[in-house]
């Protein structure tokens, strides 16, 4: 089953099989994140979704990251 990476940094995804750890190679090497969108929905969009699916992704991501960081 092919699983859907984002990169934290860049936003670049990727697709990988068996891997549990993935590094992006757009940026050198930051670890990648599992998405939860399925391989069947990310090939059947366009470069333009598969943008916005990441721009999206990384706000949301960061958000997170911005709370947690404020509650400890």
């Amino acid at each position: 089953m092919l699983k859907v990476y984002i990169c934290p940094s860049c936003g670049w995804l990727r697709t990988v099989s068996r891997r549990k750890t993935v590094e992006c190679h757009h940026c050198g090497g930051t670890s990648m994140e599992l998405t939860k969108l399925a391989y069947e929905d990310y090939a059947a969009m366009s470069e333009t979704e598969r943008a916005d699916y990441a721009k999206s992704w990384k706000y949301i991501h960061n958000r997170t990251h911005k709370i947690q960081d404020s509650c400890d």
